[in-house]
């Protein structure tokens, strides 16, 4: 099938998943092509793995620039990309994905990114070297925020998770900076955490709560919750209770996006609490 050509400079891009009906990406993204009137759409598809590979298949010959990819997919799009970013091949999954004119697949992963940003932009002048940080969660987004943090200088990463296993896949691809620690173990290990991380699900809208207590976090500890439905998470006032630094999830959603519109779109987009506003409505 010969690739087909849109007119008129039109861009086309969009997210796949299964499910897709969660996804806040194509709020976000169309709300910056309207904002900065590009002749562009951003569409979610839902995907099954089973149509995974004939899906992104026939998004390229339809002329999409690309997608940004979500569960379950990140870590399987890797085996169909012709070149991966050295970030998302040590992530071991991506969450973006451009289509060059040729057809050509390149993955990356801008989940770290987004995690760090996040943080910077609300306290520019946080220092990550020679930390210590526990993150919650084995998942990819633990992947991509542990990477980000060892890229930055972290001193040391623990990881605890309810399946242990999953933990240990981290620490084995990641190297020693990222260390086991034992789900039952965590509330006396955060003692030692300069950052502590939910990446888990737990607090999200319809989700079970955070269940591990931070009440003998250190006073200068930094609390980041990457859950972002609430906007204020039970972690998050547990943490304002405490009196601790905290940086909530919205910020991480809308930074992670920043490459890819920039890449699909030709436009760098600006952040503003308009659309931390919007997105959350």
């Amino acid at each position: 099938m010969d690739k087909l050509t849109t007119e008129n400079n039109l861009y086309l891009a969009g997210v796949i998943g299964h499910p897709i009906s969660h996804s806040k990406s194509p709020k976000l993204h169309n709300y910056w092509l309207s904002k900065y009137e590009i002749n562009g759409f951003y569409i979610p598809f839902s995907v099954t793995t089973q149509k995974l590979q004939s899906s992104i298949e026939s998004l390229i010959d339809l002329g999409f620039k690309g997608v940004n990819v979500t569960i379950p997919h990140k870590t399987n799009v890797l085996s169909y990309a012709d070149s991966v970013t050295d970030r998302a091949a040590l992530i071991g999954a991506a969450n973006t994905l451009y289509f060059s004119k040729s057809g050509k697949i390149h993955a990356d992963n801008t989940d770290g990114y987004g995690f760090i940003q996040n943080i910077v932009d609300v306290i520019p002048d946080f220092e990550f070297y020679d930390k210590t940080a526990l993150i919650y969660g084995a998942g990819g987004s633990s992947r991509a925020i542990a990477s980000a943090l060892i890229s930055n200088g972290i001193k040391e990463v623990g990881i605890t998770n309810r399946t242990r296993a999953k933990s240990q896949i981290i620490s084995e691809n990641l190297g020693a900076k990222v260390i086991v620690v034992d789900w039952r173990s965590a509330p006396e290990m955060i003692t030692n955490a300069d950052i502590i991380i939910n990446a888990t699900s737990m607090g999200m809208l319809g989700q079970p709560d955070f269940s591990q207590p931070i009440s003998r976090a250190k006073k200068t500890a930094l609390v980041v919750d990457i859950v972002y439905n609430p906007m204020v998470t039970d972690l998050l006032k547990e943490a304002e209770r405490l009196k601790l630094k905290t940086v909530g999830g919205i910020g991480m959603l809308i930074n992670q996006a920043v490459p890819a519109f920039e890449h699909w779109f030709q436009k760098t987009p600006l952040i503003d609490e308009e659309i931390r506003r919007f997105i959350i409505e």
